[in-house]
């Protein structure tokens, strides 16, 4: 039914261009705050994987007779069942450091090469310490790097 000389117009429900920039700013400002906090959940995991996987390789070494001279596959990285972050290595060591000690590197072309903690290490005695990650590099101390939190 029309009007006289009126066309009818229907209204459609939809979002103005305002409304849209203030969505996309609010998502982007939300963003800006969460994606850093992601990416230190995601750094914080995988040196808890590497830690895990010392501890797990120590207990492996620590029960072997004679010693073990190689670890074997599933605990020669970390995580143990999906793409390696981290590769482990068993070095001979001395009396001083109670025989041998376990190296967790970060995996070249992971997400952990740029670490600031670089590579982990675990001797026989529990001695925890952690190695730069490059040449010139300092890394942080064991308690910050080992710290579970």
């Amino acid at each position: 039914m029309a009007h006289k000389g009126k066309a009818m117009r229907i209204r459609v429900p939809a979002f103005t261009l305002l409304e849209l920039a203030m969505t996309l700013a609010a998502v982007a400002i939300v963003a800006m705050f969460a994606v850093p906090s992601w990416r230190s959940q995601i750094a914080r995991s995988h040196r808890i994987d590497a830690m895990t996987a010392l501890y797990r390789a120590a207990q492996f070494v620590d029960t072997q007779t004679p010693a073990a001279t190689s670890l074997p596959a599933g605990l020669d990285q970390a995580p143990p069942e999906s793409a390696a972050v981290y590769r482990l290595r068993l070095l001979p060591g001395d009396e001083a450091n109670g025989g041998y000690v376990i190296t967790a590197s970060p995996v070249e072309s992971g997400p952990m090469y740029d670490d600031a903690c670089g590579t982990f290490t675990l001797d026989a005695t529990g001695m925890r310490g952690n190695q730069a990650a490059h040449a010139g590099a300092a890394a942080p101390g064991a308690e910050e790097c080992w710290r579970g939190r």
